[in-house]
């Protein structure tokens, strides 16, 4: 019990470590399921969102040490620990109506869901056009147009 407390530890301070050498912008998620966004770089400054919801994608601006300034869906901006960050990338479903989820990146490929806007799905992969997303035990592929999480001309291979 005592090896698995130690081990998680290493691997919060590991991914808080990297998450510190990365340079803004770039893009992160929500690791706790309660996080607090603040005006300012400390646990002094007065808390404006208290965020519980898992992986919502937001996106780094400003780095300060311990602390990261953060955009979020709605385009909300204020302060969070790192440690209530992860680098695990995630998207959410724009606004608008359903979004197709399809079996391949190609837009003639079946559609295996639909996936309700403000969805959230943990992102695998993405080329010029599609990312591959896992929404629950559900994967499939999604435009990247219908996601916020992913930079327009970002490609990526985790």
């Amino acid at each position: 019990m005592k090896r698995g407390l130690i081990v998680a530890s290493l691997l919060t301070v590991a991914t808080a470590a990297s998450a510190q050498e990365k340079k803004p912008p770039y893009w992160a998620s929500i690791a706790s399921g309660e996080a607090m966004m603040r005006t300012g770089p400390g646990r002094n400054y007065p808390g404006t969102w208290l965020y519980k919801r898992r992986d919502l994608p937001v996106r780094v601006v400003q780095v300060y040490p311990n602390w990261r300034k953060i955009v979020d869906p709605d385009g909300q901006q204020g302060w969070m620990l790192v440690t209530l960050l992860s680098d695990r990338r995630t998207a959410i479903v724009k606004p608008g109506s359903p979004r197709d989820i399809h079996i391949k990146p190609e837009t003639n490929s079946a559609v295996r869901y639909r996936a309700e806007p403000g969805v959230v799905g943990r992102i695998e992969q993405c080329d010029a056009s599609w990312c591959q997303i896992k929404v629950g035990k559900r994967e499939g592929y999604i435009a990247k147009g219908d996601i916020w999480g992913v930079g327009g001309r970002e490609i990526f291979d985790d």
